[in-house]
């Protein structure tokens, strides 16, 4: 008997364990590999590539979403502060995917209520891997905010830092996927 409950006890903690895994929220893309490539790169300061934001999906948002934000970041630039590469926010919550190069302004794929303010680029939008020649592999973290406000009160002139403070304080999950990106001379 003792051996049936301790059985009985496992399964459904395996079960459990289970069911809580795959309502985690999760952040995917449909074109973005574990390497970003030319159709990504950011073209200029000296990099050529097509400067295309990746196609993104989420799911399983927690209960309260109001809204979501989407930024790149590259931890690996040489500033003493990171890089930002795009800082989108005031997404509707009934937005769950970001079509590929929407980051582009003039593409109009992005939501309309979105806001996509200043990057480190100095300009608003998307703005693509581009790491120093030879300084080695860079990551990009791209990540989805879950946001607790329907808008955050900022404009597309906002810097990067300001837009992660609000973000700081209202994000109530977030989720992640990474690339990385080297450019050789």
């Amino acid at each position: 008997m003792q051996k049936l409950i301790f059985i009985s006890i496992v399964f459904l903690f395996v079960l459990n364990v289970n069911l809580v895994s795959q309502n985690s929220f999760t952040l995917s893309s449909e074109n973005l590999g574990g390497n970003a490539t030319t159709q990504e790169e950011f073209n200029g300061f000296g990099c050529t590539g097509e400067n295309q934001s990746p196609q993104l999906s989420w799911s399983n948002a927690p209960e309260g979403t109001k809204s979501f934000a989407v930024t790149m970041y590259d931890p690996d630039a040489p500033t003493g502060s990171g890089w930002w590469h795009w800082v989108v926010f005031d997404l509707p919550s009934d937005v769950n995917s970001i079509l590929k190069n929407a980051g582009n302004l003039e593409s109009g794929l992005m939501s309309k209520e979105a806001i996509q303010s200043i990057t480190n680029y100095g300009v608003a939008g998307y703005g693509g891997p581009c790491p120093p020649e030879n300084h080695g592999l860079h990551q990009y973290v791209i990540t989805v905010h879950a946001l607790k406000v329907d808008k955050l009160g900022l404009d597309a002139n906002t810097n990067p830092a300001i837009v992660g403070y609000y973000l700081w304080n209202n994000t109530i999950a977030k989720a992640s996927i990474v690339t990385y990106f080297e450019r050789k001379k």
